[in-house]
């Protein structure tokens, strides 16, 4: 078979095993290793530059998005677990770059919003963050962008095929 054409799984020349998987096919092994490296790479940067980690990073992106959020929607949207945002929201609110208030409408939850100088770090990382994109993607034309960003929404809003749907979104 050509390169293009292999399946998921392939032979395995090993005896006893009948299947092994094929790791330049396989979407969700491409996936984790794209977004690890990717990670990996972001984090020592903005935490040598700006003083934040990846994380971090991330929670300041979309309080910029979304001001005044709870760290459950925070879960809800990066898809981490509660008990390490919560860990790192106590790390960001002691460096001063969020302030976390109970929710006058929810005394169960806390609006969380970012300070001045959270701004001033979300403001510095994000150019940083747009550069690293543009270079990534500037191998694909601008349609195939589109088209990538698409098919990368559309297997998002179909995670629930593979979680319980609790984890999904």
């Amino acid at each position: 078979m050509s390169k293009g054409r292999q399946a998921r799984m392939r032979p395995d020349t090993r005896a006893g095993h009948d299947v092994v998987l094929d790791l330049d096919r396989y979407v969700p092994a491409l996936i984790t290793f794209i977004a690890n490296k990717l990670s990996r790479i972001a984090n020592s940067h903005y935490q040598r530059e700006f003083g934040v980690n990846v994380t971090e990073w991330r929670i300041l992106s979309l309080l910029a998005v979304e001001p005044n959020i709870s760290a459950a929607r925070i879960c809800h949207v990066i898809g981490f677990d509660k008990g390490p945002v919560s860990r790192t929201l106590s790390a960001m609110e002691a460096m001063g770059l969020i302030t976390i208030a109970r929710d006058p409408d929810d005394a169960r939850s806390h609006s969380i919003a970012m300070t001045a100088k959270g701004w001033k770090v979300h403001d510095g990382v994000i150019a940083v963050a747009l550069e690293r994109e543009r270079r990534l993607l500037g191998c694909l034309t601008a349609a195939e962008r589109d088209t990538l960003i698409t098919l990368l929404l559309r297997i998002h809003g179909n995670l629930d095929a593979v979680t319980d749907g609790a984890e999904s979104s």
